[in-house]
């Protein structure tokens, strides 16, 4: 699994360039006391800054008119083919190469040629969630899900199947940025996401506000299907092999599973989150009917 926050750049002078004769700094500079220097506009790996890499995370960015941007770095490939929306958001990029890209994030991961750095987008609040919920697709609560491959494509999911948003947790979460947005191939600048301190606690605001809360569960006994999906739903997915914590799956008004063949009883989490998802979907539009 690629994290996107490692892998900053050693920088050396260049041959030619003073003091480096082309083997590194001298030691009578101040890079001798740190053999991985950042450059002095370039943000520390915890300083909150989101770093998105690939075209269709970059594109979706800047095409987002709520995501504050600060930074591109683009090869110029990849500068050209997002033309229009560099132009649109009146950006210039910086050039560089594809090795460059591959210092700053590792040789592994598929960057296409683009690195843009952001500023994170606004959280929704849980009232605000479970009143979009009321009107429209269930909310997905996610119990520890830290793959963030699992994470992005859950997102995509949500982006689909027309969710309103989902809920993490600050920590055992996946950052939203680098890997998870990548996998989630532009679907976190299209879903509200609210990240919260204790699962818990949230499910019990959802619940004062009128959510009813599934908790997703291959050992129960009701059936996902067979729910009726009126008025606001939020369906709780926990971490593949762990599963729901048993807090978590105390604090849902019910549990329920997806049904499977005999031969088949468990789902990724992310396939999980697809089903339930369409389910609930074709469930609504078949009661607006």
């Amino acid at each position: 699994m690629q994290d996107d926050t490692r892998g900053k750049p050693r920088f050396r002078p260049k041959q030619g360039l003073k003091g480096g004769h082309g083997k590194g700094p001298r030691k009578d500079t101040p890079w001798h006391k740190d053999r991985r220097p950042q450059r002095p506009h370039e943000p520390a790996e915890d300083d909150g800054i989101v770093r998105l890499f690939g075209v269709h995370p970059v594109e979706a960015a800047l095409r987002n008119p709520a995501r504050v941007l600060l930074r591109l770095q683009a090869t110029e490939n990849a500068a050209h083919r997002l033309a229009d929306a560099i132009a649109a958001r009146g950006l210039s990029p910086e050039p560089v190469t594809p090795r460059d890209l591959d210092r700053l994030l590792g040789p592994d991961t598929v960057h296409q040629g683009l690195l843009l750095e952001a500023e994170p987008l606004p959280e929704p609040d849980l009232t605000d969630l479970a009143e979009a919920a009321a009107d429209g697709g269930p909310l997905i609560l996610l119990d520890q899900v830290t793959d963030p491959h699992n994470a992005g494509a859950i997102l995509r999911s949500a982006a689909a199947f027309g969710a309103s948003g989902v809920v993490t947790t600050r920590r055992h979460s996946p950052p939203l940025n680098g890997t998870l947005a990548k996998s989630a191939s532009g679907a976190l600048e299209l879903v509200r996401i609210a990240q919260v301190q204790n699962l818990a606690r949230a499910m019990q605001e959802l619940r004062d506000a009128g959510v009813t809360i599934l908790g997703l569960d291959g050992t129960a006994t009701a059936a996902l299907e067979h729910e009726p999906f009126t008025g606001p739903v939020a369906i709780v997915l926990g971490a593949e092999g762990k599963g729901l914590r048993q807090l978590t799956a105390e604090s849902c008004d019910r549990l329920v599973k997806i049904t499977t063949a005999d031969d088949l009883r468990s789902l990724n989490v992310s396939n999980a989150a697809a089903v339930a998802l369409h389910t609930a979907l074709m469930k609504k539009s078949g009661a607006a009917r």
